[in-house]
């Protein structure tokens, strides 16, 4: 039995060594606790419903729906030396429709004028029509949109050739598919997250066959021939000078592999209004600081982020104003449930108070705005860097605990949590990026990966036009059917006239 007079007549090093022991088990115990605390919140917390059997359960080893997929058919079997391998038959690339869809005839003629010859005077002699079929949808139902072009030629003048009509400007030249079929794929597949083969199964019932591959190849080349209006809308995000930033993964198919790796979608918000409509996102293979680098190069305004390490390298060279994201601080402080449970709801409670204010001088106009700040939050601000200081001094926290780490993350952003009080149009948190990264979150587990980086690409421009679009309150299908019609023969010098919130002021004018 261990006695006061006993531990006082043990070696010294013996008390040493316990007492490294007892905090070594503690930090354990502490690190432990965090875990489980975590993963109550995971299984418990507000998340969606989950049903986990117990572990070893004969009914994980059985999947229910396995043991009648149905077979293949095969179209025939090629003899190869030494064995027999089975050949299916493959989707086409064709597009076919049903006999009985509606036509619906669009007449192009040529004028009264134009149907005389310029030299002699004499009429022209139809010889024939061009008919162009292209299949359209309408809210509700589809349609076959009829072009019809007569064909003239001159009496006794052959070197004119034969005369008609010129074709209407179209997105995809010599594509099958009208631009309100086109954009009604895009808003189902980039905003109602459908991905393109539940959509050809949904085609095929209402009699139109239309492979999921000759759709893929459509999405892509509207993404490349939109390439221009994503353009301007990165350069209006970037001198708007106040842009938030977020990244969210991607899985991308491998190239001959059959497996998935890991991309990423980097999003970039960009205004000064309260919650900035364009949203412009980019597709990359990986998340070195490189791609972090490009997308803001020769940008020096205001950057909103969480505590990447890309944006905190660029912060301490000065390139921009970096304000880091407070509500990633309070997530930080939320998790760290073990350590000094005093000490972290005081701490929570002011940046509770931090919000307020916020909410406050966000219902202001901009000077107003900026007295709460610097009368209000900063004291406050103030406060949370001399608590957290003195804890990390005193040295009561587990070096392995979600304490420690909210306490370290904290401190390493001390010298920029202040820099969204010093410009009205900043915020305090990045909420409005991680708004715009929430469809990708949804999306993928529907549509599961991208094809390539082509593919990637295109699914960028489409959603940033798409999910811009949702922000601005306007109808995607809408908006891409007319500029789809609009973008080929536009004027380049005033492409802006065709962004999303130029485009709803002059329809709601006209």
């Amino acid at each position: 039995m261990i006695t006061p007079t006993n531990v006082l007549e043990q070696p010294i090093d013996e008390i040493v060594a316990l007492k490294a022991e007892k905090d070594k088990l503690l930090s354990k115990i502490d690190y432990l606790n965090g875990q489980l605390a975590w993963f109550q919140r995971q299984l418990f917390g507000q998340r969606s419903e989950k049903i986990i059997g117990p572990i070893g359960s004969e009914e994980q080893l059985f999947l229910l729906g396995l043991d009648n997929l149905p077979k293949e058919d095969i179209v025939d079997a090629k003899i190869i030396p030494e064995h027999t391998r089975k050949k299916y038959k493959k989707d086409s690339d064709k597009l076919s429709f049903p006999e009985n869809l509606p036509i619906e005839r669009i007449i192009l003629d040529l004028s009264e004028e134009e149907k005389f010859c310029a030299e002699t005077g004499k009429a022209l002699l139809k010889i024939g029509e061009d008919v162009h079929q292209k299949l359209a949808h309408r809210p509700g139902s589809y349609y076959i949109k009829e072009i019809v072009r007569p064909k003239y030629a001159a009496p006794r003048n052959n070197e004119e050739g034969v005369i008609a009509a010129a074709l209407p400007d179209s997105l995809l030249q010599k594509c099958k598919a009208d631009e309100s079929f086109l954009a009604e794929i895009l808003v189902k597949k980039f905003a109602d997250h459908l991905p393109l083969y539940r959509q050809s199964e949904i085609l095929s019932r209402e009699g139109i066959g239309l492979s999921r591959q000759l759709l893929s190849k459509w999405v892509i080349r509207c993404g490349i021939a939109l390439k221009p209006l994503y353009n301007e809308m990165s350069r209006q995000v970037l001198s708007s000078n106040n842009v938030f930033a977020d990244e969210v993964p991607v899985d991308m198919l491998k190239p001959g592999k059959g497996k998935v790796q890991q991309a990423y979608m980097w999003v970039l918000v960009g205004g000064k209004e309260a919650n900035p409509a364009y949203r412009v996102y980019n597709f990359r293979t990986d998340r070195c600081h490189k791609n972090a680098e490009e997308l803001l190069k020769g940008y020096h305004g205001i950057l909103h982020s969480d505590k990447y390490g890309a944006y905190e390298k660029m912060a301490c060279q000065k390139q921009f104003i970096w304000c880091p994201c407070w509500a990633h601080i309070r997530r930080k402080f939320v998790e760290a449930e073990s350590g000094d449970l005093n000490f972290r709801n005081k701490v929570l409670r002011k940046i509770k108070y931090l919000f307020m204010f916020e909410r406050v001088a966000w219902n202001r106009s901009e000077e107003w705005r900026l007295k709460i700040r610097q009368e209000k939050e900063i004291p406050i601000i103030d406060e949370l860097i001399d608590l957290v200081k003195s804890m990390l001094i005193t040295g009561d926290a587990l070096p392995r605990s979600k304490f420690k780490e909210a306490l370290g993350y904290f401190y390493s952003l001390i010298p920029y949590l202040k820099n969204y009080t010093q410009h009205a149009y900043a915020r305090m948190d990045n909420n409005v990026a991680e708004r715009a990264v929430r469809p990708l979150a949804i999306g993928r587990k529907n549509w599961l990966f991208l094809g390539n980086e082509e593919g990637g690409d295109a699914a960028a421009v489409i959603l940033s036009l798409v999910q811009t679009c949702r922000s601005l309150k306007i109808n995607p299908r809408e908006y891409l059917e007319d500029v789809m019609c609009r973008i080929m023969s536009h004027n380049f010098q005033k492409l802006d006239e065709l962004l999303p919130d130029k485009w709803i002021k002059k329809n709601s004018s006209n």
